[in-house]
């Protein structure tokens, strides 16, 4: 999958409100219903069904659920290897956390960017500072083939 198809796709939902649990472009997402408006657009179908979550999912119990998903339909990206345009972000957003935040890498290079869909802000494009860059815990692409 070409980086710059998940970038545009991506771009296109920035200014949809942030919505817990939806993933509508226009309407409202949070980070995995972006992730998963945007699969619909380069991928079609998405591979499984989403259950309900709370806020707090997860936390309870320490479970990777997030990072375990990507995993089961995402290509892993090796840690050392540069940012490209398209490379979905996982991010922890406390130390000792389980990641459950997520991006996509919109802007490489000197000047990263990634667009998230953020509480109190919804989709926006973010520049990848050293703040949002310590926090990634993984990073994956969305590949071509059949998952």
């Amino acid at each position: 999958m070409t980086g710059a198809r998940v970038v545009a796709a991506a771009r296109e939902w920035i200014g949809t409100p942030y919505c817990h649990q939806q993933s509508t472009k226009g309407a409202g997402c949070d980070c995995l219903g972006l992730l998963r408006g945007v699969w619909r657009e380069v991928r079609g179908a998405e591979p499984e069904s989403v259950p309900p979550y709370s806020p707090d999912w997860s936390e309870a119990a320490r479970d990777e659920r997030l990072w375990c998903a990507a995993a089961r339909h995402l290509l892993a990206v090796p840690g050392g290897a540069p940012l490209q345009p398209g490379d979905v972000i996982l991010f922890r957003m406390r130390a000792g956390a389980v990641a459950k935040h997520l991006g996509i890498v919109a802007e490489a290079g000197a000047a990263p960017t990634f667009v998230h869909a953020y509480t109190g802000h919804g989709v926006v494009e973010s520049p990848l500072a050293v703040p949002w860059r310590r926090r990634i815990a993984a990073r994956f692409r969305i590949s071509e083939g059949v998952t």
